[in-house]
This record gives C-alpha cells, structure tokens and sequence, in this order.
C-alpha cells in the first residue's frame, strides 16, 4: 500500500509537468530498497564473525576424542553457511536485485534449518557432557572435570551464537520476504501508470 500510494503521488505530480520529481518519487518507493534500509550488510559482518568463531572452534573441537557437536561437523558446515549468508547480504546491499534478495532468502532459510539442527544435537551434547563432568566428580578426575568444563564451555558459547545468528536470520528473512512480495505489487502498479500518463496527455 505504501508504494502504490507514493506510486500514486509521483503520478500527480508528473501529470503537473514535474518529471524529475516524477522519477525521484518512483525511485524511492522501490521495495528492494526496504530491504537495503535494514542495513544488511552491518548484519552480514555480524553474521561473517560468528561463522569465522564457529569455524575456528571446529578446529579445537576436531582434535577432541570425547563426544562434540564435531560429530556432525556442525561447526564446519554452519559456519560457512554463517560466512555465505553474510557475504551475500554484505554484497546485496551494494548491488540490489530481486534476484540477489531471492538467493539471500533461499540461503537464509537453509540456515535457519541448520541452525535448529545444530541446536537440537548440542542440546544433546549439553546432556552427555553434564553425565560425563558427575562421572568425573564421583571419580575425583581433576582432569576429566577440566576437560568437560572446556567443551562445556565451547559448546556454550556456540550454542549461544547460533542463538544470535538465529534472531538474526528471522529479521532478515522476514525483510527479505517483504520486499519480494511489494515487488510483485510494485510491478503492477507501474504497469497501470503508463496508460493514465497516455490518457492524460490526449486530454490536454
């Protein structure tokens, strides 16, 4: 509705001979650019940090022996869905399209699918570490106890940035969906607008 209402506006104005401001209006009621104004590429480094953390944990947690997220290669594959999903929407802001806006959409979405995932099988490593840390307490295995704090620990803070990256993803799939749904509605309008302009310019 908005676009078509300043669609509508720049027409008026255009019909009182203004065509510079014509086009102005028209260019700033592009939908993309709902989705550039959410400054997505301050979010797509955002997201290129935390999949850079959850790669570099991958590699700590690769050389352990004990039961990890690293069982599925979580930290791996995630992490360079993190690093795609942020490059696209880093590039997307300085190139928008609504094919670019429809690849973020379809990689945010993957994402997402791999963070509920990842989180499920952490919280099931969550459950085997807290056994193995009592297992360790009841043993008095200093050194058992400090291993299983340390993954506990690592496994913690990616539980939480996968948390972060999550809240993340929805707002941005959310935008994205916005503005390719104003898109289609954008077109139509526009599609009107050629045969008022001619209808107008008989009259006079």
């Amino acid at each position: 509705m908005e676009a078509a209402e300043l669609a509508t506006r720049g027409l008026t104005m255009g019909r009182h001979g203004n065509h510079e401001v014509d086009n102005m209006v028209l260019m700033s009621s592009k939908p993309l650019h709902r989705f550039v104004q959410r400054e997505p590429k301050a979010l797509g480094i955002v997201i290129v940090v935390f999949g850079c953390a959850e790669l570099l944990m991958g590699f700590h947690l690769a050389g352990e022996s004990t039961k990890t997220s690293n069982g599925l290669y979580i930290p791996f594959w995630q992490g360079a869905l993190f690093l795609l999903c942020g490059n696209l929407s880093i590039y997307t802001e300085g190139h928008p399209s609504k094919k670019m806006v429809t690849v973020c959409l379809a990689m945010y979405v993957v994402s997402l699918l791999g963070i509920i995932v990842s989180l499920g099988y952490r919280i099931f490593c969550f459950n085997y570490l807290t056994r193995l840390h009592q297992m360790a307490t009841w043993r008095n295995d200093n050194w058992a106890i400090y291993q299983a704090d340390q993954l506990f620990g690592i496994e913690g803070v990616l539980f939480t940035s996968s948390l972060c990256v999550l809240v993340l993803l929805i707002f941005l799939s959310s935008v994205a969906r916005l503005a390719l749904k104003s898109t289609n509605t954008q077109v139509i309008v526009q599609c009107i607008v050629p045969p008022a302009q001619q209808s107008d310019t008989t009259s006079n």
